[in-house]
């Protein structure tokens, strides 16, 4: 792809890493780059410090249309809607617009034939991380990239024909796959819920960007799908691939499931006990992203013993129920990437057999999500809500006090520092704080990692 001297107009630096990396990959293949984001310059500073910015015009706290009309390319970020009426603008013009991975993919020297793909809508991040750890014990050059703030494009470089290439893939990402027709060689879905219906129509329309991951696969290809979900399973005849299963709840005869506190591997009536699940260090919580990493690499033609080994020395995501610190026997849990009440449920759930009271600090901006699912299991659980101020918080309040739960809300805070606060002076030995909002950051916070590193460093100093 020749960029020497193109006009290529970025929309949308941000604040994840993508922006940042497409731009800086651009101005290396001397493309004449125009970045253009709604958010001012003081909002991008931590972004606009790592770029050199003589070789760059910004329009920054707005868009303008000639930009748009003017380009020779236009590389949008993720975060911004296809209907944007400035990328309608670009459409008319005839002007071509792409998206990183979609750019990233089409550069690779084999295309899809070397890329694992991942993606769900809980589970997709650790799953990635897991597969790529395995895939580095067999091949030390595997690269791990997409929606992990890491940009793509900048690990080219080090991508040769042999190379795996790991992409955790978003439903935003993979709209771009359904305009390229082009899906992984193998991918995975771990399972999809409600979410991000701010962005979608519908259900159907978020399922369907999902979907794109295995839509464009043929018969050589390998996805791997979710049995103990249900719209997984729904998807399964839309697929050409050859299909693996995993499941944590039923006794699959072929495909990796748990058996008797085991990973195992099925495959024509022969069983193989890969893992027990007490030897997983990052929890019991991912054994359906172990199952899914053990599926997946598996069909890439990993040794199970190398699968075994990886596995047992994977110490989880951040960010993740990732347990920050224990403070006077109290444990401060931050899972700031449950942006979704289904999410919330997932680590209820899992903290709550294990003893002791949850304060559970949770609430923010809206998604378009119904909350009755969560207050439902804040009842079962006997959680303690302290609600972070947002538009979702009303929801959540509104859904508790529909069950006769109000008196499951312990405290509201205007803030962050308050929550933990509250959580501290509530909370005593055995309990846990736990950050799971069910909601996204934006108002209070640039992204949900940022609302986690707050977390994690207001905890680590009380």
């Amino acid at each position: 792809m020749e960029l020497k001297n193109k006009r290529v107009l970025v929309m949308g630096l941000g604040l994840h890493g993508g922006g940042l990396g497409v731009t800086r990959w651009l101005l290396k293949q001397g493309a004449r780059v125009t970045v253009t984001d709604l958010k001012k310059e003081d909002d991008l500073k931590p972004t606009l410090e790592q770029i050199d910015l003589k070789n760059v015009e910004f329009v920054l706290g707005e868009h303008r249309a000639r930009d748009f009309e003017n380009a020779d390319l236009v590389i949008r970020n993720p975060g911004v809607p296809r209907e944007s009426r400035y990328l309608q603008i670009a459409r008319e013009n005839k002007i071509p617009i792409r998206m990183e991975l979609g750019l990233f993919t089409e550069l690779l020297p084999r295309g899809m034939e070397q890329v694992i793909g991942i993606t769900g809508t809980k589970g997709k991040t650790t799953t990635t991380l897991m597969t790529g750890a395995i895939l580095k014990r067999a091949h030390p050059k595997t690269v791990i990239a997409g929606n992990l703030r890491v940009s793509a494009l900048e690990l080219l470089d080090q991508i040769d024909a042999t190379t795996p290439v790991v992409l955790e893939m978003s439903s935003f990402q993979l709209e771009e796959f359904e305009e390229l027709k082009r899906s992984p060689h193998l991918a995975a879905l771990t399972n999809v819920y409600p979410d991000h219906l701010n962005r979608y129509r519908d259900m159907d329309e978020y399922t369907w960007a999902k979907a794109q991951i295995f839509l464009h696969q043929q018969p050589r290809d390998f996805l791997i799908l979710n049995f103990d979900n249900s719209i997984c399973t729904r998807l399964r005849p839309k697929a050409m691939a050859q299909v693996i299963w995993f499941s944590r709840a039923r006794a699959l005869k072929d495909g990796a499931r748990l058996e008797r506190d085991w990973l195992v591997w099925n495959e024509a009536g022969k069983l193989e006990r890969i893992l027990p699940i007490a030897a997983l260090p990052a929890g019991q919580h991912n054994i359906e992203n172990a199952l899914a990493a053990l599926a997946l690499t598996h069909a890439w033609g990993a040794p199970h013993s190398i699968i075994a080994e990886a596995l047992r020395e994977f110490r989880g995501a951040p960010h993740r129920l990732e347990l920050v610190r224990e403070l006077d026997g109290v444990r401060y849990i931050n899972d700031t990437t449950a942006t979704a009440p289904h999410a919330t449920i997932a680590a209820l759930q899992t903290l709550a057999p294990r003893g002791g009271k949850i304060f559970l600090i949770a609430g923010g901006a809206d998604k378009g999500l119904p909350y009755d699912g969560l207050a439902k299991v804040i009842l079962e659980t006997n959680a303690q809500v302290i609600l972070l101020a947002g538009s979702a918080t009303e929801k959540i309040e509104r859904a508790l006090i529909a069950r006769d739960a109000r008196a499951q809300i312990a405290a509201r805070a205007q803030d962050l520092a308050q929550a933990l606060a509250a959580g501290k002076s509530l909370a005593r030995a055995g309990d846990a704080v736990l950050l799971s909002p069910g909601a996204a950051s934006f108002g209070m916070f640039a992204n949900e990692f940022e609302r986690g590193d707050m977390f994690r460093a207001l905890a680590l100093a009380l």
